[in-house]
């Protein structure tokens, strides 16, 4: 396999971790004020996506894959609101642990490898056009 297409294949890889990565980001985010139901319950957790390097035989190469999403087993907050149905019998309610700074930082970094990747991508197209056209 030639080295231009098989840097499109490794930089393709990166393209489906880091879009599995936003999707993630997206899902924290909009759970950030999703809050629990009832008194001791838990609010929404946040979650992580866990990259492996994987050795593809077909490329002879290491690609990127999301493995799996995991759990963020970081504390709660907690909010006092003793009018919600959720409160202890203090008046606190458990927040979630997601923080939206964070999570932006997280999706801002996502954004610019999947653009680095794409980016590779496209100069190895263009490589590949000019070399064909370099033949003719």
């Amino acid at each position: 396999m030639d080295d231009l297409s098989k840097a499109t294949r490794i930089a393709s890889s990166g393209l489906k971790a880091q879009a599995k990565r936003v999707r993630v980001i997206s899902e924290n985010m909009a759970n950030s004020d999703s809050i629990a139901k009832t008194p001791g319950g838990e609010p929404y957790r946040r979650k992580l996506v866990v990259f492996r390097n994987q050795l593809s035989r077909e490329l002879d190469a290491k690609t990127v894959r999301a493995d799996r999403t995991t759990r963020d087993m970081t504390d709660f907050g907690r909010k006092f609101m003793p009018g919600h149905p959720g409160a202890d019998e203090s008046g606190y309610v458990m927040t979630p642990n997601v923080n939206p700074l964070i999570e932006m930082m997280d999706m801002r970094e996502a954004q610019r490898s999947y653009e680095a990747n794409l980016q590779v991508i496209s100069t190895s197209r263009d490589l590949m056009s000019k070399t064909i056209e370099m033949l003719r």
